[in-house]
Formats: C-alpha cells, sequence, structure tokens
C-alpha cells in the first residue's frame, strides 16, 4: 500500500493542470514581462520541489538555486517584493488547498501539511534574501556612478576654473591695486570703497572654483587667531552689503577663543555662510536678523549663523551640502559644498537646521 506521501502526491499530480491555470490568471505579473514564458516552467519546477521534499529528503541547495534563479528574473524585471511573496504565498495556498482535499486522515496530512509549509517558507527565504542581495548591488552600482559622476564634473570644474583664474586673476590684482593707489592719491574721489568692495567680493567667488578643484589645503599654514577678531574683519568686509540689505546684525563671541585652523579657509567658509544668510533674510520684509554666536562646548569649538529668512524644506535641507546643488537661479552648486569640505578637513562637521522661524547652520571645530 502506498504511503501517505505517495498518495498525496498522486493527488496533487492529478489536480496540477488546475493549478497551474488557477496560479497564471491570478498571480501578479506584467504583460510586457520578458519572462512571463517561464511562469509555467517556474511554476512546474516548484512542484518538482514539493514532490521531492514529500517523496525524500531534499537539500537547502536544491531549494536555493531554484530560489536564486526565480529571485533574479524578478529582480531584472523590477518588480516589487510584494508582488514577488504574492506570487510564492499563492502558489503556496493552491498546494495546501488541494492537498486537504486529498482522500486522507488528519493525522496523516497534518504532518505533511507542516512539511510543505516549512518548504514554502525555506524558499521564499532564500527568494528574499537573492532578491534583496541583487537590489542593494543595483544601488549601490548606481550611487557609484552617480560619484564618479559628480568626480568627473569637479575634475572639469577643477580644469576650467584653473584656466579661468589664470586669465582673470593677473588683471584683476591689477585693477584691485590701482584702486589702492587711486584711494591713496584721491582719497575724497566718490565710489572707490564701492569698486574696491565689489572687486574684493569678485576675487572671493574665483578663489571658489580654486578650493573646490583642491583635495587638500595648500595655500597656507595653520595658526592660532582670535574668532572674535575673524568676525570683526569679515563684517567690515560685507559692512556695504550688510547695510544695503538692511540687516540686523548681532554677534555674540567669547572673545577668548582661539582657533588652531587655516584662517583664510574659515574666512571663506564663515563669508560664505554670511552671503547665503543675506540673500536669504532679504526675500521676506523686515525686520531681517542674522545671529552670529560661538561658544566652547565639550572640548569643540561651535559656531552659529542664523537667520530669519525663509524656511529650508526638509528635503532640501539633506543634500544643500552636494556639489553642484543649488536653489538660486544664477547659483554654481559649490558654495556650501566647498565650506563642508574645508570643515571636515579641518576635523569638523557642519550642519543645517531650519523651521519656520529660523534657519541655523552650525560648525563644530576642534578646540
Amino acid at each position: 500500500m502506498a504511503s501517505a506521501a505517495q498518495q498525496l502526491v498522486t493527488h496533487l499530480e492529478a489536480h496540477l493542470p488546475n493549478f497551474l491555470a488557477y496560479w497564471r490568471q491570478h498571480m501578479k505579473i506584467a504583460d510586457d514581462d520578458k519572462y512571463i514564458d517561464h511562469v509555467e516552467q517556474n511554476g512546474l519546477a516548484v512542484f518538482e520541489l514539493v514532490k521531492e521534499a514529500l517523496l525524500r529528503s531534499l537539500s537547502s541547495e536544491t531549494v536555493e538555486r531554484l530560489a536564486n534563479k526565480i529571485a533574479k528574473e524578478r529582480a531584472e524585471m523590477n518588480v516589487g517584493i510584494g508582488a514577488l511573496v504574492y506570487n510564492v504565498n499563492l502558489g503556496r495556498r493552491l498546494v495546501i488547498n488541494h492537498a486537504l482535499a486529498a482522500p486522507l486522515s488528519v493525522d496523516e496530512l497534518s504532518p505533511l501539511i507542516d512539511h510543505l509549509n516549512e518548504l514554502f517558507d525555506q524558499f521564499l527565504f532564500h527568494v528574499i534574501t537573492k532578491y534583496n542581495e541583487l537590489k542593494e548591488k543595483e544601488l549601490h552600482e548606481k550611487n557609484a556612478l552617480i560619484a564618479r559622476s559628480h568626480q568627473d564634473r569637479l575634475t572639469l570644474l577643477g580644469q576650467m576654473s584653473s584656466s579661468f583664474v589664470h586669465e582673470f586673476r593677473n588683471p584683476l590684482t591689477a585693477i584691485i591695486g590701482f584702486i589702492q593707489l587711486l584711494k591713496f592719491e584721491h582719497p575724497h574721489l566718490p565710489y572707490l570703497d564701492i569698486i574696491d568692495h565689489e572687486l574684493q567680493q569678485l576675487k572671493f567667488r574665483i578663489s571658489q572654483f580654486l578650493h573646490a578643484s583642491r583635495k587638500e589645503i595648500v595655500e597656507s599654514e595653520k595658526e592660532t587667531f582670535s574668532l572674535h577678531q575673524l568676525l570683526e574683519e569679515i563684517i567690515e568686509f560685507l559692512y556695504a552689503t550688510i547695510v544695503d540689505s538692511d540687516v540686523d546684525l548681532s554677534v555674540a563671541i567669547d572673545e577668548s577663543i582661539h582657533i588652531f585652523a587655516y584662517k583664510d579657509q574659515l574666512r571663506q567658509v564663515l563669508v560664505n555662510i554670511l552671503l547665503n544668510s543675506i540673500e536669504a533674510v532679504k526675500e521676506r520684509e523686515k525686520p531681517r536678523r542674522i545671529n552670529i554666536a560661538a561658544r566652547c562646548q565639550d572640548g569643540s569649538i561651535i559656531i552659529e549663523i542664523a537667520n530669519n529668512g525663509p524656511s529650508i524644506p526638509a528635503d532640501i535641507v539633506e543634500t544643500i551640502f552636494e556639489p553642484f546643488f543649488t536653489t538660486k537661479k544664477l547659483g554654481t552648486g559649490i558654495g556650501l559644498y566647498i565650506c563642508k569640505k574645508v570643515i571636515e578637513d579641518h576635523g569638523g562637521d557642519i550642519c543645517c537646521l531650519s523651521d519656520e522661524d529660523m534657519t541655523t547652520f552650525s560648525i563644530r571645530l576642534p578646540a
């Protein structure tokens, strides 16, 4: 007399055409799926696993091999994991339903049903594991491609900026020098201060491109300097812009704070963030406020520059330090990227927090 397992296999084989027809009709698969012709083959292959699991011992490698094949097909077609799990469980449900109709007693059928569920659980585990592995690999490759693209753009930018700066810096330096002579010889000549200020701003913007193309700080040596004094110099440099924009500027910096850093690099970071803050507050009605504060905390120096301009959406806050990302019509998208690069070169970090009241750039540097 045939065993209960053999009787169940015979019963399932007799109902296989109905099983496959229902499965094809109700499974989740797109009409343009290039593996649509493999569906019945995969269904039959799973059914063979069911028979083998019931009649004899089935190796984990055999289950994993078929699961990996199906996972690769589904991942290649970019089918969501939900559809994949649904189709496997649809097959499970059909097999179990047909098994429950077999002419076997409950005592005979119960362990066989448990064995079938164990098989499908194992199969699902391997399918999902392989699918996730393939998708993570695909995501990693895409991110690597994006990173290489950004690096290529930065390299191109470095080449362009080097050429541009060498072409432009010499005449600019000469013009700045002659402005200084005019100021000395004709101290009361109007507009010279404004011209000098705008030229210094232009020189600063050009320097940004140089920093974007460099991998290390090479222009000067680190030095110890007063943070309060550096901010005074920067505010004096930006004074005309601050007044013209009608900004209420407040500064709260402990005069005892001294930093060991590349002064020119840190100056560039603070000027850049202050200019961005001024542009932000100009988009709102008065009062326009910018608050600068610095303090020592837990072995670090914390510098915060806050403005009451429009809030920055959360999704943009996460990307504003990326190269070439900008919300400005004429922006280059390298200013904040340079700030982040410089601060990280100093062993610190920079972040941005924004709500309806204030947008704050927070810089942490080693004390």
